[in-house]
């Protein structure tokens, strides 16, 4: 039973505890996509070990994947989600993953 909602998803049970609803599939699959492309792709300071991609790259790349069909729009939103919820940091302009070698 959800008592309150709150502007950030996070909800308040019965008993006080706080949870987060867990984001949607597709959102969760920008955030492999993105990891992956990242990885594989050498961009940003090359003395900077972290991989990095500016927004409007990483939108490109969701819009570019067979495996979500995704617009603008949605790709913009699933970006929003994955930084509000630490998945992705932004250092000048540019998107870098949370835990880079997330296989582990």
């Amino acid at each position: 039973m959800v008592l309150s909602y709150r502007h950030t998803d996070e909800m308040i049970d019965a008993i006080g505890r706080r949870s987060t609803p867990p984001l949607p599939d597709w959102v969760t699959d920008a955030d492999t996509i993105l990891s992956t492309h990242m990885a594989d792709t050498e961009t940003g300071d090359s003395q900077c070990r972290v991989p990095t991609i500016s927004r409007e790259k990483a939108v490109d790349v969701l819009n570019a994947s067979d495996e979500l069909a995704l617009e603008p729009e949605d790709a913009n939103y699933a970006i929003t989600r994955l930084l509000e919820r630490g998945y992705f940091y932004v250092v000048d302009d540019e998107l870098r993953v949370t835990l880079p070698s997330r296989e582990q």
